[in-house]
Protein backbone atom coordinates (compact mmCIF):
# COMPACT_ATOMS: atom_id res chain seq x y z
CA UNK A 1 0.00 0.00 0.00
CA UNK A 2 1.56 3.24 -1.10
CA UNK A 3 1.13 6.18 1.19
CA UNK A 4 1.09 9.75 -0.04
CA UNK A 5 2.97 11.66 2.66
CA UNK A 6 1.58 14.99 1.48
CA UNK A 7 -1.95 13.68 1.89
CA UNK A 8 -1.16 12.43 5.40
CA UNK A 9 0.34 15.80 6.29
CA UNK A 10 -2.81 17.53 5.04
CA UNK A 11 -4.90 15.25 7.24
CA UNK A 12 -2.89 16.23 10.31
CA UNK A 13 -3.09 19.89 9.34
CA UNK A 14 -6.87 19.65 8.85
CA UNK A 15 -7.21 18.09 12.31
CA UNK A 16 -5.20 20.96 13.81
CA UNK A 17 -7.40 23.56 12.10
CA UNK A 18 -10.67 21.91 13.11
CA UNK A 19 -9.45 21.36 16.67
CA UNK A 20 -8.36 25.00 16.89
CA UNK A 21 -11.77 26.24 15.72
CA UNK A 22 -13.52 24.21 18.39
CA UNK A 23 -10.98 25.23 21.02
CA UNK A 24 -11.29 28.94 20.24
CA UNK A 25 -14.94 28.90 21.32
CA UNK A 26 -14.00 27.22 24.61
CA UNK A 27 -11.12 29.65 25.07
CA UNK A 28 -13.44 32.63 24.60
CA UNK A 29 -15.63 31.29 27.39
CA UNK A 30 -12.55 30.71 29.57
CA UNK A 31 -13.11 27.00 29.98
CA UNK A 32 -10.55 24.64 31.48
CA UNK A 33 -9.82 22.99 28.12
CA UNK A 34 -9.01 25.66 25.56
CA UNK A 35 -7.50 25.93 22.11
CA UNK A 36 -4.25 24.11 22.88
CA UNK A 37 -6.01 21.14 24.46
CA UNK A 38 -8.41 20.77 21.55
CA UNK A 39 -5.60 21.06 19.00
CA UNK A 40 -3.60 18.35 20.76
CA UNK A 41 -6.64 16.08 21.08
CA UNK A 42 -7.60 16.46 17.41
CA UNK A 43 -4.00 16.07 16.22
CA UNK A 44 -3.38 12.99 18.37
CA UNK A 45 -6.64 11.41 17.19
CA UNK A 46 -5.76 12.02 13.55
CA UNK A 47 -2.25 10.68 14.05
CA UNK A 48 -3.50 7.50 15.70
CA UNK A 49 -6.05 7.00 12.95
CA UNK A 50 -3.35 7.35 10.32
CA UNK A 51 -1.14 4.86 12.17
CA UNK A 52 -4.11 2.52 12.49
CA UNK A 53 -4.76 2.62 8.74
CA UNK A 54 -1.24 2.76 7.34
CA UNK A 55 1.24 2.00 10.10
CA UNK A 56 1.21 -1.76 9.64
CA UNK A 57 1.53 -1.92 5.86
CA UNK A 58 4.99 -3.52 6.13
CA UNK A 59 3.69 -6.62 7.92
CA UNK A 60 0.57 -7.23 5.86
CA UNK A 61 2.55 -9.23 3.34
CA UNK A 62 3.51 -11.76 6.02
CA UNK A 63 1.35 -14.87 5.88
CA UNK A 64 -1.05 -15.27 8.78
CA UNK A 65 -1.00 -11.60 9.82
CA UNK A 66 -4.09 -9.43 9.49
CA UNK A 67 -4.84 -5.93 10.74
CA UNK A 68 -8.07 -4.44 11.99
CA UNK A 69 -7.79 -0.74 11.13
CA UNK A 70 -10.59 0.18 13.53
CA UNK A 71 -8.99 -1.11 16.74
CA UNK A 72 -6.76 1.88 17.45
CA UNK A 73 -9.56 4.29 16.61
CA UNK A 74 -11.86 2.46 19.04
CA UNK A 75 -9.17 2.67 21.71
CA UNK A 76 -8.83 6.42 21.20
CA UNK A 77 -12.56 6.95 21.70
CA UNK A 78 -12.45 4.97 24.96
CA UNK A 79 -9.28 6.63 26.27
CA UNK A 80 -10.60 10.17 25.92
CA UNK A 81 -12.88 9.43 28.86
CA UNK A 82 -9.95 9.89 31.25
CA UNK A 83 -9.24 13.35 29.86
CA UNK A 84 -12.91 14.28 29.85
CA UNK A 85 -13.27 13.28 33.48
CA UNK A 86 -10.45 15.66 34.35
CA UNK A 87 -12.41 18.73 33.23
CA UNK A 88 -15.60 17.88 35.13
CA UNK A 89 -15.98 19.48 38.54
CA UNK A 90 -18.63 18.72 41.14
CA UNK A 91 -19.74 21.55 43.41
CA UNK A 92 -21.01 20.79 46.89
CA UNK A 93 -22.33 17.39 45.81
CA UNK A 94 -25.14 19.11 43.95
CA UNK A 95 -24.10 20.34 40.51
CA UNK A 96 -21.52 19.58 37.89
CA UNK A 97 -19.42 21.87 35.75
CA UNK A 98 -17.40 21.05 32.65
CA UNK A 99 -19.80 18.54 31.10
CA UNK A 100 -20.06 20.50 27.85
CA UNK A 101 -16.28 20.86 27.64
CA UNK A 102 -15.82 17.13 28.27
CA UNK A 103 -18.39 16.31 25.60
CA UNK A 104 -16.63 18.75 23.26
CA UNK A 105 -13.33 16.95 23.77
CA UNK A 106 -15.01 13.65 22.95
CA UNK A 107 -16.50 15.16 19.80
CA UNK A 108 -13.11 16.64 18.91
CA UNK A 109 -11.69 13.12 18.96
CA UNK A 110 -14.30 12.18 16.37
CA UNK A 111 -13.35 15.16 14.24
CA UNK A 112 -9.67 14.23 14.47
CA UNK A 113 -10.37 10.61 13.55
CA UNK A 114 -12.44 11.72 10.56
CA UNK A 115 -9.64 14.02 9.41
CA UNK A 116 -7.09 11.26 9.90
CA UNK A 117 -9.22 8.96 7.77
CA UNK A 118 -9.26 11.56 5.00
CA UNK A 119 -12.94 12.40 5.47
CA UNK A 120 -12.40 16.14 5.26
CA UNK A 121 -16.00 17.07 4.46
CA UNK A 122 -17.39 15.10 7.40
CA UNK A 123 -14.80 16.56 9.77
CA UNK A 124 -15.52 20.09 8.55
CA UNK A 125 -19.29 19.62 8.80
CA UNK A 126 -19.04 18.19 12.33
CA UNK A 127 -16.87 21.15 13.37
CA UNK A 128 -19.35 23.61 11.89
CA UNK A 129 -22.28 21.95 13.67
CA UNK A 130 -20.42 21.98 16.99
CA UNK A 131 -19.63 25.67 16.65
CA UNK A 132 -23.21 26.52 15.70
CA UNK A 133 -24.54 24.61 18.70
CA UNK A 134 -22.12 26.33 21.08
CA UNK A 135 -22.62 29.84 19.79
CA UNK A 136 -26.34 29.78 18.95
CA UNK A 137 -27.36 28.24 22.29
CA UNK A 138 -25.46 30.99 24.09
CA UNK A 139 -27.29 33.75 22.23
CA UNK A 140 -29.61 35.84 24.36
CA UNK A 141 -32.79 35.24 22.41
CA UNK A 142 -32.34 31.48 22.86
CA UNK A 143 -31.27 31.70 26.50
CA UNK A 144 -34.26 33.93 27.23
CA UNK A 145 -36.60 30.97 26.86
CA UNK A 146 -34.32 28.49 28.63
CA UNK A 147 -35.17 27.80 32.29
CA UNK A 148 -32.78 29.04 34.94
CA UNK A 149 -31.93 26.38 37.49
CA UNK A 150 -29.77 26.01 40.54
CA UNK A 151 -29.49 24.44 43.95
CA UNK A 152 -30.28 25.57 47.47
CA UNK A 153 -29.22 24.31 50.91
CA UNK A 154 -30.84 24.95 54.28
CA UNK A 155 -29.76 23.96 57.79
CA UNK A 156 -33.11 22.62 58.99
CA UNK A 157 -31.86 21.99 62.52
CA UNK A 158 -30.83 25.61 62.99
CA UNK A 159 -33.93 27.09 61.36
CA UNK A 160 -36.52 24.62 62.61
CA UNK A 161 -38.06 24.48 59.14
CA UNK A 162 -39.44 21.35 57.54
CA UNK A 163 -39.08 20.58 53.82
CA UNK A 164 -42.72 21.59 53.33
CA UNK A 165 -42.07 24.92 55.06
CA UNK A 166 -39.11 25.57 52.78
CA UNK A 167 -41.10 24.55 49.71
CA UNK A 168 -43.88 26.96 50.63
CA UNK A 169 -41.50 29.87 51.19
CA UNK A 170 -39.70 29.28 47.89
CA UNK A 171 -42.96 28.82 45.99
CA UNK A 172 -44.17 32.23 47.17
CA UNK A 173 -41.12 33.73 45.43
CA UNK A 174 -41.59 31.86 42.15
CA UNK A 175 -39.06 29.14 42.97
CA UNK A 176 -39.95 25.46 42.80
CA UNK A 177 -38.27 22.13 43.40
CA UNK A 178 -39.52 18.62 42.70
CA UNK A 179 -37.11 16.60 44.84
CA UNK A 180 -34.78 17.10 47.76
CA UNK A 181 -32.36 15.25 50.00
CA UNK A 182 -31.47 15.43 53.69
CA UNK A 183 -28.06 14.62 55.10
CA UNK A 184 -26.36 15.04 58.44
CA UNK A 185 -23.86 17.88 58.58
CA UNK A 186 -21.51 19.18 61.24
CA UNK A 187 -22.58 19.10 64.91
CA UNK A 188 -25.44 16.78 64.04
CA UNK A 189 -27.27 19.37 61.99
CA UNK A 190 -29.47 18.16 59.17
CA UNK A 191 -28.85 19.82 55.79
CA UNK A 192 -31.67 20.14 53.28
CA UNK A 193 -30.53 20.19 49.62
CA UNK A 194 -32.73 20.62 46.56
CA UNK A 195 -32.48 21.49 42.90
CA UNK A 196 -34.51 24.58 42.12
CA UNK A 197 -36.07 26.15 39.05
CA UNK A 198 -37.49 29.62 38.52
CA UNK A 199 -41.01 29.81 37.18
CA UNK A 200 -40.12 32.83 35.04
CA UNK A 201 -36.71 33.72 33.66
CA UNK A 202 -37.85 37.30 33.27
CA UNK A 203 -38.38 37.69 37.03
CA UNK A 204 -35.57 35.50 38.28
CA UNK A 205 -33.57 38.55 39.40
CA UNK A 206 -36.04 39.22 42.21
CA UNK A 207 -35.96 35.57 43.21
CA UNK A 208 -32.16 35.61 43.37
CA UNK A 209 -32.32 38.70 45.55
CA UNK A 210 -34.67 36.81 47.85
CA UNK A 211 -32.21 33.92 48.09
CA UNK A 212 -29.40 36.34 48.90
CA UNK A 213 -31.26 38.09 51.71
CA UNK A 214 -33.06 35.15 53.33
CA UNK A 215 -31.46 34.34 56.66
CA UNK A 216 -32.71 30.73 56.69
CA UNK A 217 -30.85 29.76 53.49
CA UNK A 218 -27.38 28.39 54.20
CA UNK A 219 -26.10 28.43 50.63
CA UNK A 220 -27.36 28.60 47.07
CA UNK A 221 -26.03 28.68 43.53
CA UNK A 222 -27.47 29.46 40.14
CA UNK A 223 -26.46 27.79 36.92
CA UNK A 224 -27.68 27.27 33.41
CA UNK A 225 -27.37 23.98 31.57
CA UNK A 226 -26.52 25.66 28.25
Amino acid sequence: MSVDMIDLFLRLLAAVVFGALIGIEREIRQKSAGIRTHIVVALASALMMIVSKYGFADVLSVEGISVDASRIAAGVVSAIGFLGAGVIFVRNDSSSMGLTTAAGLWATVGVGIAAGAGMYAIAALATLIMLLVQFVLHMRFIRAIWPVSGAVRVDTTATGLSPEDIKGRLASEGISFSSYSLRKGGNGHVMFSAYIAFSSRKDHGKAIQYLETSDYISDFEIHSFI
